[in-house]
């Protein structure tokens, strides 16, 4: 009797097979990595002072009219520090969610040059077990996402750091890091799951190209959800990079919410005045979902997001036989008649 491989022996060399033919297309690999950096730069040069205008014109609009006359020059330089920081913390949180899902989505290259060129035939013509081939893609799937959004995430604490905007506590780092974990974990199941029914590198290019610009309106990395109209609200909540990205918002600016309010309090405002100003801040910045009309906190949206984990894990699981006559070990296809 022939023996067989071991099944896990062959789970690593796949895995490893996957991740040396990623890293060895540098063009690929930069463009990858590239494209939270791009969204990065083009906020910290064009859209942030624009971001922190809009919150002069929001306290404005709500009375609020702090100025260096009427709070003293110094005080008013360490409250617009404070709101900077609050500002950069809510963008880059977004971002950071938005990059769990670009980057996993467009791994899936990868498995999607294997369909197109043939190459999964070689793996099932030997006796490796179709479960293998797959799990390996999913895994592969998940290392190239989890490492390439942890080099962004070490980018944006640089640049707080160097900006003097660094108040992450060593609990909020590692807050940051599991939601960032549970988050590449969901979307390496739902960009898998999508990319499963694609068979050809052009498919998959027209759908990176959609996906990439329209997703980060649709989990609110770019502005409030509410601000979107309510048939755009019923598809962002079902889309896990929505709870994911609101709760790295929770982890990244719970310390300067904190900080801007018990300063604000210390200016000598009058109550009603700084229940408006900390009411507003949370209104814009916050990190509670609103989903019309009703708003979801950090607990159910943790919750939300695990349920989503689940389904998308037995969907792949659903739909393992379409995946496996994709991945050419199903039926072969009928000619088709002249």
């Amino acid at each position: 009797m022939e023996n067989k491989p071991n099944s896990l022996a062959v789970f690593f060399a796949l895995t490893k097979r996957h991740l040396l033919v990623f890293f060895k297309n540098k063009i690929r690999l930069m463009y990858t990595l590239l494209v939270p950096v791009i969204i990065f730069v083009v906020y910290l040069f064009f859209l942030r002072d624009l971001e922190l205008s809009m919150v002069a014109n929001i306290l404005s609009d709500e009375a609020i009219n702090i100025t260096a006359a009427t709070v003293g020059a110094e005080n008013f330089g360490e409250l617009n520090r404070l709101i900077g920081t609050l500002v950069d913390s809510w963008m880059l949180s977004g971002i950071i969610g938005l990059s769990t899902v670009t980057v996993a989505l467009q791994t899936n290259n990868v498995i999607v040059e294997d369909k197109q060129n043939g190459v999964n035939r070689d793996f099932v013509s030997s006796p490796i077990h179709k479960n293998v081939l797959i799990t390996s893609y999913f895994f592969y799937n998940f290392i190239v996402s989890a490492l390439i959004c942890f080099v962004f995430y070490w980018i944006c604490l640089i640049y707080l750091a160097c900006a003097g905007e660094f108040v992450l506590s060593f609990g909020s780092v590692m807050l940051t890091l599991v939601v960032m974990f549970f988050a590449t974990v969901a979307s390496t199941l739902m960009t898998v799951f999508i990319c499963s029914f694609v068979k050809t590198e052009g498919t998959m290019t027209s759908i990176v190209a959609i996906f990439s610009t329209a997703v980060g309106f649709l989990i609110g990395a770019y502005m409030p959800l509410g601000m979107l109209p309510s048939w755009v609200q019923w598809i962002c909540a079902f889309i896990p990079g929505t709870y994911a990205c609101s709760l790295l918002r929770y982890a990244f600016m719970a310390t300067p919410m904190s900080q801007i309010t018990a300063f604000a309090g210390t200016l000598g405002l009058d109550p009603a005045t700084l229940e408006t100003l900390t009411a507003t801040l949370f209104r814009e910045f916050g990190y509670d979902l609103e989903f019309f009309g009703i708003v979801v906190n950090p607990q159910f949206q943790s919750l939300a997001l695990t349920v989503y984990i689940l389904l998308f894990l037995f969907l792949n699981i659903g739909v393992g036989q379409k995946l496996a006559e994709v991945l050419g070990i199903g039926k072969k296809k009928k000619k088709k008649k002249e």
